[in-house]
Formats: C-alpha cells, structure tokens, sequence
C-alpha cells in the first residue's frame, strides 16, 4: 500500500496569484448568440477578395487602397492584427502577377509590417503565400499574402483545448488604426492612396 501525501493549505497561492488574465470582453457577442445566429462562412459564390473592394473601406475591412493592391483584415485571424495584402485583379499565382502589381504587393508588405510596427509594436511577423488548394489556400483563385503579427509569449493554450483563438481587438477597431496608420506612412513608402 502506498502512502497518502496531503498537501498543507498554506503552501497554496493565495487568492492573488501571479496568472494572468486576458480579458476579452467582445466575445461575449459570439457566446451569448444562438447557434443559428453565429457567423459562418459566407453564403455566396462571389470572391471574398473581390467582393470586398466594392464595399466602404469600414463595412469591408480595408485598411488601405492602392493602386494594384489592397489591404484587408482577415475575418479568420491567426492571430490579433492578421491582414491580407491582395490584388485587386483576379489571379491565382505570384507568378500572374505583372511587374507593376508584384512591386506594389511586395512593397505593401513592407509597408503593413512598418504600420503594425507603429500601431501594435510586434517581436516579429509571420509572412506567407499559401498558392492552390493543395498548399492550404482558403481562397486559392485568389492571391492573397498573409501578413501576421506576432508578440513572445502570445500563443496559449486556447487554440489547443478550446479551439478558439482570443482576439483583444475588434476588427473594426484594428482596422481603423491601421487605415489611420496607412494614410501617415504610405506617402512615406512611395505608395498611392487610392
């Protein structure tokens, strides 16, 4: 038989530990709704990508405007502050691209890594282009260069128990910081505002 340890109370931490907290009090919206009420993906056929230069900057998400590309947040976040740089044309590969478009989407990374820099000061960036299906597109006829950023310590263990990422900042609100920030730096990089 083995023996039994008990624990003292006293070496438990008190009432105020050391955890800390992330509040995120938006997502109260998405708990609190019926499941018939939650978001899902979009309905339509049409492009996300293309659908959402024809709305308000606001109503989609577009953080900035340029001549060939666009800024746009990204409805399914990796991570807090996650934007898309995307071509306004309709193609699939980097290598569609004409040389006018490919300088402007390399150039409009650069510029959304110096605005996160100067809205939310990251430790470092995640950049990719997932190209076709088979490499993980969501949208693979439609280019779109994921520009993530990213601060020690902020993965959890939400993603991995609850399969919920915690977003601090609404879209909206995260857009309208980058767009204010955009509008400032843009000039800066020799990049149009549309």
């Amino acid at each position: 038989m083995t023996d039994v340890r008990v624990d003292n109370p006293a070496d438990f931490p008190p009432q105020e530990d050391t955890v800390e907290r992330l509040w995120t009090p938006q997502r109260m919206t998405y708990v609190l709704r019926n499941s018939e009420d939650r978001p899902t993906k979009p309905k339509t056929k049409e492009c996300p990508f293309c659908a959402g230069p024809k709305k308000s900057d606001e109503d989609g998400l577009i953080a900035w405007r340029g001549t060939h590309v666009f800024a746009i947040m990204n409805l399914y976040p990796y991570n807090v502050g996650h934007l898309m740089i995307c071509p306004y044309r309709h193609v699939g590969f980097i290598t569609e691209l004409d040389d006018a478009e490919l300088f402007e989407f390399e150039k409009a990374t650069t510029l959304a890594m110096k605005v996160m820099e100067t809205v939310s000061r990251p430790d470092g960036y995640n950049i990719g282009i997932n190209q076709g299906e088979v490499a993980g597109a969501g949208v693979a006829a439609h280019l779109h260069q994921h520009v993530v950023p990213r601060w020690n310590g902020d993965a959890n263990f939400m993603p991995i128990v609850a399969q919920t990422r915690t977003m601090p900042i609404l879209l909206s609100d995260q857009r309208d910081a980058y767009a204010q920030a955009f509008e400032q730096l843009a000039p800066q990089y020799h990049l149009p505002l549309a």
